[in-house]
């Protein structure tokens, strides 16, 4: 019975993992979202990004100690190498369209011709 509670919790704790940035995010964050992850890896992880500069893709994580095929494989889903909301930010902003151009003055409208009387 004790196994069986054992799976149950390792199955259920990534089941409601939390995507990491892992660029940005602290050893703390990352170890509690990955999984196989512990805070020492995930420590070296920050190390390893502090040294060596921003991971450019998730098997850049290969790099340090303790992680590989395997852990890359299981957390790939939950690896992020950017926030979510950067991607969707617009590039630039849109350039201003040139002021209209002044419109000409308006001619006086000529009086109509006067009704003839009969």
């Amino acid at each position: 019975m004790k196994k069986l509670l054992l799976v149950i919790a390792l199955f259920s704790a990534n089941a409601f993992a939390t995507p990491v940035n892992i660029n940005t995010a602290d050893a703390k964050t990352i170890a509690a979202s990955l999984a196989g992850v512990g805070i020492k890896k995930a420590e070296a992880i920050v190390a390893d990004r502090t040294k060596n500069g921003a991971f450019k893709s998730v098997d850049d994580l290969k790099r340090v100690s303790g992680i590989g095929d395997k852990t890359v494989a299981t957390n790939k889903a939950d690896i992020l190498l950017a926030d979510p909301a950067a991607k969707s930010a617009p590039a630039a902003p849109a350039t201003p369209a040139a002021p209209a151009a002044k419109a000409a003055p308006a001619t006086p409208a000529t009086p109509a011709a006067p009704a003839a009387k009969k």
